[in-house]
């Protein structure tokens, strides 16, 4: 859960539409031998960590993530956030316009060739339109900025969301303690790894909270809680910038809202 794994992405060459086929991608991770010893450092997992984490949450729970995210979430509390997006729902999806350069990755080696750069390391070969319906947890959720602050605000405030308790704070004080600390082997940062989340420290894009923690997407897009002041934050784009994490855009809303405290 927190990106140790050495399964960052498959260094073999092999066909982009097979991310579309869930049990194939589950079967090459189980079969893969790691790119790093695992446990040794953190590398960034961008679109296997959705089939890692997802897999064993089906095995644990008999659900996917994207019914369970519908079921125990999106129904009950009208958070606008979905795995796997109904045909109804496309009217609503805006065109992301990609950056016009690749990110700085700073030395590449074999993890993040792997995971972000080889012809093969993200979904391809379908329409756009089967990538909405399909569930890939860690790379086509579709989400409003509302929704996802009001999801990271529970994270933020005990567990606390409309009134009712979701998440114990003991789960959430497990969730996003530190796990791995050092430079990753992927992303160009010194990163303080919890479990699934960036936590703010050593990088801060979110703020001056010591304590915080959430993600943060290429082209800038980023979600967080801060659970010291019980603020929560969430920006999306439509046309992505150049930054892995930090974005200009978001940090200058997220400083003003620090600001205004």
């Amino acid at each position: 859960m927190s990106h140790q794994e050495g399964l960052s992405g498959f260094p073999d060459e092999m066909d982009p539409a097979l991310w579309f086929d869930w049990d194939a991608i589950c079967a090459r991770l189980a079969a893969m031998a790691p790119l790093w010893p695992p446990g040794t450092a953190s590398g960034y997992h961008p679109i296997t960590f959705g089939y890692l984490a997802g897999e064993i949450f089906r095995r644990a729970d008999g659900r996917t993530m994207g019914q369970a995210l519908a079921e125990d979430l999106r129904g009950p509390f009208g958070l606008d956030i979905w795995i796997g997006l109904p045909d109804a729902e496309f009217g609503r999806v805006c065109e992301v316009q990609r950056p016009s350069a690749l990110p700085d990755f700073g030395h590449l080696n074999e993890p993040t060739k792997a995971a972000f750069l080889v012809p093969w390391a993200q979904p391809g070969g379908r329409s756009s339109a089967e990538w909405r319906r399909i569930e890939i947890p860690s790379a086509n959720a579709h989400a409003t900025a509302a929704g996802l602050a009001r999801l990271m605000g529970a994270l933020a405030n005990e567990g606390w969301l409309d009134g009712e308790d979701i998440l114990s704070p003991a789960l959430i004080a497990e969730a996003s303690r530190q796990r791995i600390f050092g430079q990753d082997l992927v992303l160009p940062y010194v990163m303080s790894w919890a479990a699934g989340f960036m936590r703010n420290a050593p990088n801060f894009p979110w703020g001056p909270g010591t304590q915080s923690f959430g993600h943060s997407g290429w082209g800038g897009s980023c979600a967080f809680a801060d659970p010291e002041r019980k603020l929560a934050g969430a920006y999306v784009m439509n046309k992505q910038g150049v930054q892995l994490m930090g974005d200009d855009r978001p940090r200058r809303l997220i400083e003003a809202a620090y600001a205004s405290l």
